[in-house]
């Protein structure tokens, strides 16, 4: 079921191997319940309870290759969530700072990653703002849909980092790449139909 997966997901055009044998490797079914597991390699987002999703497959594979990281890279994840996305990074080889803003999944996912061998930099708070205390990144990846890109966040950026982002309505959005060229200069890429769950804090909707 996973190489199924897979090969659907590499079909839909991801490029990267790296990342797709990451994703053969990570048991995705072990991030769900066990009466929901016959969803686990499906390519679709699913409901993890507190109004969240795990992200669609497809979805963590794109932004993950728009993120273009390399190993030792120091990454900020906004939106910890069920901590799939956070696996197949660590997986790569970063440096993860994640973050969540709902305490209840906080809580639970950061109990849970370390039982499977994934031990990123926990915290929970409004993400929406970064992390600004362990800035620069060379890379942000947001798992959540905003409704505009927060400077906030491009300032953290070290000079050629990135910035993956969702920024739409509450229905759908449009993936934004930003690369920060200089300290005053961005380059922006926008790759279309998205969807995510709110993006909540001060910089994103409150609520």
């Amino acid at each position: 079921m996973r190489k199924l997966l897979i090969n659907e997901v590499k079909s839909k055009g991801i490029k990267d191997e790296r990342i797709l044998e990451i994703m053969l490797k990570i048991p995705r079914h072990f991030f769900f319940e066990r009466i929901f597991e016959i969803h686990a390699y499906e390519d679709k987002a699913f409901p993890i309870g507190e109004g969240q999703t795990i992200s669609q497959p497809y979805t963590v594979a794109f932004q993950t290759e728009l993120l273009s990281v390399a190993s030792g890279s120091k990454i900020l994840e906004i939106g910890t969530g069920s901590g799939y996305q956070a696996s197949v990074l660590l997986e790569l080889g970063v440096d993860l700072y994640t973050i969540e803003y709902n305490r209840i999944l906080f809580e639970r996912t950061s109990r849970f990653l370390p039982k499977m061998g994934y031990n990123p930099h926990f915290f929970h708070g409004d993400g929406s703002k970064g992390l600004v205390e362990h800035a620069p990144y060379d890379g942000i990846i947001v798992t959540a849909g905003a409704p505009s890109v927060p400077n906030t966040l491009v300032n953290q950026l070290k000079i050629g980092g990135r910035l993956i982002i969702p920024v739409g309505d509450g229905k759908s959005q449009s993936m934004i790449k930003i690369v920060r060229t200089s300290q005053n200069k961005i380059s922006k890429k926008t790759y279309e139909n998205f969807s995510f769950v709110p993006l909540l804090g001060e910089k994103g909707w409150n609520q």
